[in-house]
């Protein structure tokens, strides 16, 4: 915090960069298990979610974040029936995917069950299917969690925190390798993957360490001004469809309740801009 009326991210002062938002109070601050969790109001932004002083959630644009990490993976499977959501506890990952009528079942695995608690009590828009019948919670460590599985679901969608802490394991190879095998044959994983901007060798190494275990692997990317440079990206994993071929604009165009994505913007999303290709070799 510069002042008591302002919140500052630190998460990239390394690169002499903050974001800083105006507050109006705090809400709520707890120290869980894992990581420290504070809820505030913003001036422009509305409620915020912050994780160990990194913005998470604002209400005023989380949709941009949770619809790009779920829609394109989603609307490139030809039937996806079973998902497995790991971290993403707000709860907007699982309101995304039940717009989606294929999907039968919904794993989410939240290492941090404190998460889950704060997100229904703060932020009910974004939390508000995580009572749906369809939607199953395990409170576990997603690394130890996936091990077990074998060709149980469609899609995987990996939305965690920074490559650090309880989250570090979730970008490592023997990570993405279990969740290949967790995948059935048609399988599609996507996972957080920072920004282009400010995280180019973080990217490179990515795409490095995990060479060879998907067939087709691509990056995407969302616009949202609250995270760092004003944009996020994924990595789009998939074991057999292409996302920029084999999109079901039928399905896509039937979503309702949408704020960002469309297929003209999945389209868009994977066309990168020139000075980033060489991450991606």
């Amino acid at each position: 915090m510069r002042s008591e009326e302002w919140f500052e991210e630190a998460v990239e002062f390394k690169k002499g960069v903050s974001t800083a938002l105006q507050v109006q109070k705090k809400l709520h601050s707890e120290k869980s298990k894992y990581q420290q969790i504070d809820v505030y109001e913003t001036v422009a932004f509305g409620k915020m979610f912050s994780l160990d002083g990194v913005i998470m959630v604002t209400e005023a644009d989380e949709f941009c974040y949770h619809e790009m990490i779920s829609h394109p993976a989603l609307c490139t499977h030809p039937n996806p029936r079973s998902v497995l959501i790991v971290g993403a506890g707000d709860g907007g990952v699982v309101r995304e995917v039940l717009k989606h009528p294929e999907v039968e079942g919904i794993e989410l695995c939240e290492i941090d069950e404190k998460v889950i608690e704060i997100s229904k009590k703060f932020f009910p828009h974004v939390s508000k299917d995580l009572g749906n019948p369809k939607v199953k919670i395990v409170v576990q460590d997603a690394i130890e969690y996936i091990k077990e599985k074998h060709k149980e679901y469609d899609v995987i969608i990996v939305d965690s925190t920074d490559p650090v802490g309880p989250a570090e394991g979730l970008f490592k190879r023997d990570f993405f390798i279990n969740c290949e095998k967790a995948l059935k044959d048609e399988g599609i994983l996507v996972t957080q993957a920072e920004s282009f901007f400010y995280d180019p060798q973080f990217i490179s190494g990515i795409f490095e360490k995990t060479r060879g275990i998907f067939p087709v692997m691509k990056y995407y990317y969302t616009m949202i001004p609250t995270y760092a440079s004003g944009t996020i990206g994924f990595t789009f994993c998939s074991k057999k469809h292409d996302p920029e071929k084999d999109l079901h604009e039928e399905r896509a165009r039937k979503l309702q309740d949408l704020k960002y994505y469309s297929t003209g913007i999945h389209r868009a999303a994977f066309v990168m801009p020139v000075f980033t290709k060489k991450f991606f070799k």
